[in-house]
């Protein structure tokens, strides 16, 4: 029988178990026998009085949680589901790949963040940060003020995870959605919307979320040419960005179709012209906005070739 997995996730000070302590006293475990593993313990207790149906187990050493253990836990206490509090020290890939047995199904990944230590940690320990946002379903940075509010919305955290639901939560305990502007962040109304070098990041964030606003409109800008190696014939020029550290850089790049991109080798400068349209393809899981070129040419690198946010 499949077992539902719910796994909190984030450093010590995070708000994990304020977080958990909300759904049990909201009613998550009612009538549910379930398990919740401690693999962290901060100042703050588990509310005894929301545990009913819940039983706890503490983990101290990374080295106990293994594959043999959790089966274990699952034959003394017959769970109907877990959630995991996971130690933010604590590798996820480990947990994926070799802990979790076959039928404890992950059905979703909850990230929290202090917001006042995002930068410290994503500078110190950009891994093991990085790896709980990218792979969050939920992602919530908390204690937030307005300077910190804008320093995170500047980050633009929707290039490292495009599926998450991303909240800001602020001190008076209030909270807003982290795409909370819907203002466009080009105008528009140009006949062709010139992309600057230093802005090609925050332009692909928008065009990616809001495709059909730059459907039929023309676009400039200066791309490196890619041709791509996991979809054979597909060209997707683009950028690469810093997109939360210097330990995080990706390449941003987008569908194209036209005459003259095989012309170019893969690194090669190009400046384009294209018409934005939107098309199914395997590369977005759905849908997505393709440029269809319309001028194509060599050009000379920018004096910064690595885009940021």
């Amino acid at each position: 029988m499949d077992i539902p997995v719910y796994l909190v996730a984030g450093f010590l000070d995070s708000g994990k178990t304020d977080f958990i302590n909300g759904i049990l006293e909201d009613g998550f475990a009612n009538g549910q026998r379930t398990l919740l593993i401690c693999c962290e313990e901060g100042e703050l207790e588990y509310n005894p009085k929301a545990l009913k149906d819940v039983t706890v187990v503490t983990v101290e050493d990374e080295s106990e949680l293994t594959c043999s253990f959790l089966k274990q836990c699952e034959k003394k206490y017959r769970p109907k589901q877990v959630l995991i509090e996971y130690n933010g020290m604590w590798m996820l890939n480990r947990l994926y790949e070799d802990v979790l047995p076959a039928n404890w199904v992950l059905y979703q990944v909850m990230t929290f963040v202090q917001a006042s230590t995002f930068e410290l940690y994503a500078k110190n320990m950009g891994q093991l940060m990085m790896e709980k946002i990218i792979n969050a379903d939920l992602l919530v940075f908390n204690r937030c003020n307005e300077e910190l509010r804008t320093a995170l919305r500047k980050r633009n955290l929707r290039m490292v995870n495009r599926r998450a639901d991303i909240y800001l939560e602020n001190e008076d305990g209030t909270s807003e959605d982290y795409a909370n502007d819907d203002t466009p962040p080009f105008d528009l109304d140009q006949e062709i919307i010139d992309i600057p070098d230093d802005d090609y990041g925050v332009w692909f964030v928008d065009v990616m979320d809001r495709p059909e606003r730059y459907r039929g409109k023309l676009v400039h800008m200066k791309l490196v040419m890619c041709h791509s190696k996991q979809y054979p014939g597909v060209d997707c020029p683009g950028r690469f960005a810093m997109v939360c550290c210097e330990d995080d850089i990706t390449f941003l790049g987008l569908i194209a179709h036209g005459e003259g991109l095989d012309r170019f080798q893969n690194h090669d400068w190009i400046e384009v012209t294209a018409r934005m349209d939107i098309e199914e393809h395997k590369a977005y899981e759905g849908t997505g906005p393709v440029m269809n070129i319309l001028s194509i040419a060599p050009c000379e690198q920018p004096a910064t070739e690595v885009v940021s946010f």
